[in-house]
């Protein structure tokens, strides 16, 4: 009996291995961002820490640096205060890579450092000024946006509002982004040798290096909340504020320790331990490069390949040719 041949079966369709390997790779890829991570002053190098577990991500991430004070990070840009040379370095945040060596220079002895979308804020301890500076190029905008300063050094933001630890002065003062004018210069006084600040809504904290203690203050009115919210520190120089955690680097212990931002209470201590003379501090999330060029990729290479799988095989020619 004669098949019909519409109705015979035809080949098996095979399910190809690649796209079985391509599905597998694509399910395999990492999401485009990772947890938080902490980046220090390490010597004379940045060292990227895991910001829950105190692993090291790279703890060489960035080196040959000469002095890094303050540290900025901006998207997958860090930004890093060389005080020795008088330059500020930006550099990739996930590689280490280096994106503008001397994004600026001609500093004298940088220290803080704040991003606010595209402008760079940078405090010059022995220059006594605050300068501002375009993020994307170096360009100076205002290089005494505020001047006068008895050795500034860490750098906070709050809206336009620029939070200043004044060394020699032992305050905090407050300023204007835009103009430079004094909000309220005297903030907060009567503190000892305050390195850092840094802002959590209606609060700041300093590092007062003289006492050893984190201090909380009222970010409007100055007022006293804890004077010593944590104590105890032998050398407190950089603090970092994520969410309800405070990070704060000791340069004496070579340790850095993450404490309630509420309470002072030890959250973990040390988190990170044998540091060399840890300085500032940054926590945040770095986005990883794109995913999108790879997924691109092999859902090219496996349209190709389906392509190939499906096209019906040659027609084969007769014996006999027909007449």
């Amino acid at each position: 009996m004669k098949t019909n041949p519409a109705s015979a079966p035809g080949p098996r369709a095979r399910f190809p291995l690649s796209l079985l390997l391509g599905a597998a790779a694509l399910c395999a890829l990492p999401a485009a961002t990772h947890a938080q991570d902490v980046f220090i002053t390490n010597g004379d190098t940045i060292g990227e820490y895991d910001a829950a577990t105190g692993d090291p991500v790279n703890a060489t991430l960035v080196s040959g640096l000469d002095g890094p004070q303050g540290l900025a990070l901006s998207g997958s840009d860090l930004f890093v205060a060389n005080y020795h040379i008088g330059t500020i370095g930006e550099y990739d945040a996930a590689t280490g890579a280096t994106i503008n060596a001397t994004l600026v220079s001609g500093l004298d002895g940088p220290v803080g450092l704040v991003v606010s979308g595209p402008d760079l804020f940078v405090a010059n301890l022995l220059g006594g000024t605050i300068g501002e500076y375009d993020a994307a190029t170096g360009a100076t905008i205002n290089a005494t946006l505020v001047s006068g300063l008895n050795e500034p050094a860490g750098l906070a933001l709050s809206g336009t509002d620029l939070f200043v630890a004044i060394r020699l002065s032992g305050s905090i003062g407050v300023y204007d982004t835009t103009t430079g004018d004094p909000v309220n210069a005297t903030l907060v006084s009567g503190l000892s040798i305050p390195n850092s600040v840094g802002v959590s809504g209606p609060d700041i904290y300093v590092a007062n290096n003289g006492s050893g203690a984190i201090g909380e203050y009222n970010a409007t009115t100055g007022a006293i909340v804890a004077s010593a919210l944590v104590s105890g520190f032998s050398d407190v120089y950089g603090l970092a504020l994520s969410g309800p955690n405070l990070f704060v680097t000791d340069g004496v212990s070579n340790t850095t320790s993450v404490y309630n931002a509420t309470t002072g209470d030890p959250v973990y201590t040390p988190l990170i331990s044998g540091l060399d003379s840890p300085a500032f501090l940054v926590v945040g999330t770095v986005p990883e490069p794109s995913a999108w060029p790879l997924l691109a990729a092999i859902a090219t290479l496996l349209a190709t390949l389906h392509r190939r799988q499906s096209r019906p095989p040659p027609r084969q020619r007769l014996a006999t040719p027909l007449r």
